[in-house]
């Protein structure tokens, strides 16, 4: 069986990160002091929610599309995609384990969806806690189709693939506070619990 692991969500906290950044850059005194910020006074920087979606302009205040790329993908993808925290305090290490327990009658593959110098930051996010695991496959909005034939059973936290995904493949749901109302026929709280459910899974 090839199974996928989703980085964002399952074992990073993305987007705890991302409003860290936004308050760090934005919202810090000295910084909205600078004089060498143009435009600024147009726009009223502010947290409008906490971060519980990738729709980040329901949640932080950003002048257009265009600088949310800028700030996710330009300005500062290695803070938030390579610095990011775990979600569990052992992720890496629980994965470790299931990889260890688990890799000799399947395939287990870290999947991620990055763009740009987010690839990289992720790759280094992997090796600063000690990833073991040997694949890791990218993809965007454009490549999903690649992800699918390259798994038959996904981790995930991020509700459009808890929602949208092939008849043929099996989803996990990873529990999180922005994924709690979509109903899932498999879930799990904690890596931990993965082993179980993928053992279930064949039985």
């Amino acid at each position: 069986m090839r199974i996928g692991i989703e980085i964002n969500g399952v074992l990073r906290d993305t987007l705890k990160k991302i409003q860290q950044e936004y308050e760090k850059w934005y919202l810090n005194e000295n910084w909205k002091e600078m004089e060498f910020i143009e435009n600024e006074k147009d726009i009223d920087r502010k947290v409008i929610s906490d971060v519980t979606s990738l729709d980040l302009k329901k949640h932080l205040e950003f002048k257009n599309e265009d600088e949310i790329y800028d700030f996710l993908y330009k300005e500062h993808t290695m803070e938030i995609f390579g610095h990011a925290s775990s979600v569990e305090y052992n992720s890496v290490n629980d994965l470790n384990d299931f990889y260890v327990d688990m890799r000799d009658n399947h395939e287990i593959i870290i999947v991620s969806d990055e763009i740009g110098k987010s690839k990289p930051a992720s790759l280094f996010f992997l090796a600063k806690f000690g990833c073991l695991l040997e694949q890791v496959k990218f993809y965007s909005e454009s490549t999903i189709n690649s992800l699918w034939d390259s798994v038959d059973v996904l981790l995930t936290a991020n509700p459009n693939l808890l929602l949208k995904h092939p008849d043929n493949k099996v989803v996990i749901k990873y529990n999180t506070f922005y994924n709690s109302d979509i109903k899932t026929e498999n879930s799990i709280s904690t890596l931990k619990e993965l082993k179980t459910k993928i053992e279930n899974l064949n039985d």
